[in-house]
This record gives C-alpha cells, structure tokens and sequence, in this order.
C-alpha cells in the first residue's frame, strides 16, 4: 500500500521517531512500534492483507468514526486511516493516516 500521512507529526514520527510538536509526544517504545506498524503497512498490497497480522487488530470504525479503519499499535494507541483503491494498470492502495490516538478517549 501507498501510505500519506495526513499531519505534519504523524510524518515525523515515523522517520525520526520524535516530533517537533510538543502537543504529540509519545513514550520511545511507542514510536517504534508506531514505526513498525507503518512498516507494515506499507509492505501489505491490500487492504485484506491486513488480517494476517492478528496482532494489528485490524477493524472498520463505527459510529462517528464510520468509514476509518484502525490497526493497534499497542494496548493504548491505534492508527487511525481511510484507504482509497485507485484503478489503474496496477491496483494501488492509497492509506492516509489520519491520527495515531488513544482508543480509550
């Protein structure tokens, strides 16, 4: 999958393993596993693939979230993303990272 990040921090994150901005700041052991994940979901070529991690907890949202889906970074966080099928010669998904957030809230 072809992954965007939707905010500036979400980006930073994933490639220095801290942010700029004071607003978002998680705990070391919380960016590698955010890492990790984005990892993952870049290597996956669809959306289904996601499954096979059972690890991820991969879920369509409910509610005033419908139409995002998650995947787990750990017990306390989730990626939160919209995915988009672009029909092309090659099928692309375009996952947009839209926040990492505390699933508890």
């Amino acid at each position: 999958m072809e992954v965007k990040f939707d905010k500036k921090y979400l980006q930073e994150l994933y490639e220095t393993g801290t942010t700029t901005d004071k607003k978002h700041r998680f705990q070391p052991e919380t960016a590698k596993k955010y890492k990790k994940t984005i990892i993952i979901l870049k290597s996956v070529s669809c959306v289904e693939d996601l499954f096979l991690y059972n690890a991820l907890h991969y879920e369509r949202l409910k509610g005033d979230k419908a139409g995002l889906e998650s995947v787990r970074v750990n017990d306390q966080y989730r990626i939160e993303f919209k995915t988009t099928k672009v029909t092309s010669e090659t099928a692309v998904t375009v996952c947009n990272i839209i926040e990492l957030s505390n699933h508890y809230k």
